[in-house]
């Protein structure tokens, strides 16, 4: 199992040096800033700044000393997708944000893209503070009224980069995902706040995948989907002191769709609240074949308030999926410890491991486990799942 001290020696150099002439720019000779504000954007929230934030941008990579892009207090409309490339930057790259980037009224000038703010093959990043506001609501109705809707961007996403750190920054009303963390070495995401409305669409707080050594501290997250959601190539990751509600929780996947598909190991997830939401922690696969795994996972001083599935293993997961009639997940899942999760379930049965017919779950271990429904002892359902518990065991283990 992987310990958060490999975390803190992988971006302690790093963060040091960032820290240094971001915070304290006077005690560092050399330090470029290039002001959006400066350089003509209006911080009204109407007239167009995108070209200034990629003229900032372009300037601070360019530089041979350090530099940042900085984004004063106000707001800033930016109503197209934008790609911020790292290819040809020639030191870590820093964005201080001030105020609040906003995105257009009319959905449609952005919800066909793929990401909004895209930062794409940068080597060392650093992003502090700052608001995005996706003004997702109008995609979120169009959807819910049965029409004809584009899919919707996600608000931000780091794509085939190393060495990143978003700190302090707020997300709301993203039109699909918020944060994406693809192809990703060594980021770090601390003091994350994202919002959006319990019934809007696919609206996952933070999605990793192919990524390795992530890490999501300090965050608090409130949203329509998954609050975090693990994909498929992620390894070594690192989640801690998150509050998740509403939402549909913590979730690994789903998983399974592809019949070649990497598997998502070396996770932890610890000292987690989760409050009103669908899901608890759960790990979920498609029905159908694939050689996709899940192992080494840790799920550890976890608090539950009213959440409808506490502890789920789905391995029969297909939402109005009707091509995968009468299959079985291949999806292998082993060695995952749920130790001391305590609170409330909203359902009878706060613990459902349904585990795949052909590939059955092992090494499932459950430890102090202590969850209740209506003030009584909730149950526990399992299907094909092979571990031991031990501790305090409410509901009365079914392994």
């Amino acid at each position: 199992m992987i310990t958060r001290c490999s975390y803190m020696i992988l971006f302690s150099d790093y963060i040091l040096n960032v820290m240094l002439y971001v915070l304290f720019p006077s005690s560092s000779a050399g330090v470029s800033s290039y002001n959006v504000q400066t350089l003509g954007a209006k911080a009204d929230g109407i007239t167009e700044a995108t070209d200034y934030f990629l003229n900032a941008w372009s300037l601070a990579c360019a530089s041979n000393n350090s530099a940042q892009v900085y984004v004063p207090p106000g707001k800033y409309l930016m109503s197209s997708a934008v790609v911020f490339s790292g290819r040809n930057c020639k030191r870590t790259m820093v964005m201080r944000i001030d105020g609040t980037i906003v995105a257009p009224a009319d959905y449609n000038l952005i919800a066909h893209s793929e990401i909004w703010l895209k930062f794409d093959n940068v080597n060392g990043l650093y992003i502090s503070g700052g608001t995005l506001d996706a003004q997702g609501a109008a995609l979120w109705a169009c959807k819910a009224s049965g029409k004809s809707c584009p899919t919707g961007a996600a608000s931000i996403g780091f794509y085939s980069s190393t060495d990143i750190v978003v700190s302090g920054l707020m997300s709301m009303n993203s039109q699909m995902f918020h944060m994406i963390v693809y192809k990703c070495n060594n980021t770090k995401l601390q003091g994350i706040k994202i919002s959006a409305a319990a019934d809007s669409p696919n609206t996952d707080g933070i999605h990793v995948q192919l990524s390795t050594g992530v890490s999501i501290l300090s965050s608090q997250i409130g949203t329509g989907d998954d609050c975090i959601s693990i994909g498929p190539g992620t390894t070594n990751t690192w989640i801690e002191s998150v509050s998740c509600g509403p939402g549909h929780g913590i979730s690994i996947g789903s998983l399974g769709w592809d019949l070649q598909e990497p598997g998502v190991q070396n996770l932890t997830v610890k000292t987690v609240t989760l409050r009103n939401t669908e899901n608890g922690v759960r790990i979920k696969t498609w029905a159908r074949s694939s050689t996709g795994f899940v192992r080494n996972v840790l799920f550890q001083h976890i608090v539950m308030g009213n959440v409808k599935n506490p502890i789920l293993i789905d391995q029969d997961y297909g939402p109005g999926i009707q091509n995968c009639p009468n299959q079985v997940s291949g999806v292998k899942i082993s060695n995952v410890i749920y130790q001391d999760i305590h609170g409330t379930s909203a359902t009878p049965v706060a613990l459902r491991l349904q585990c795949s017919k052909s590939y059955p779950c092992s090494g499932i271990r459950l430890q102090d486990v202590n969850l209740t429904y209506s003030n009584q002892p909730a149950a526990a359902s399992c299907s094909n799942a092979a571990g031991k518990a031990s501790g305090v065991m409410s509901p009365t283990s079914c392994l």
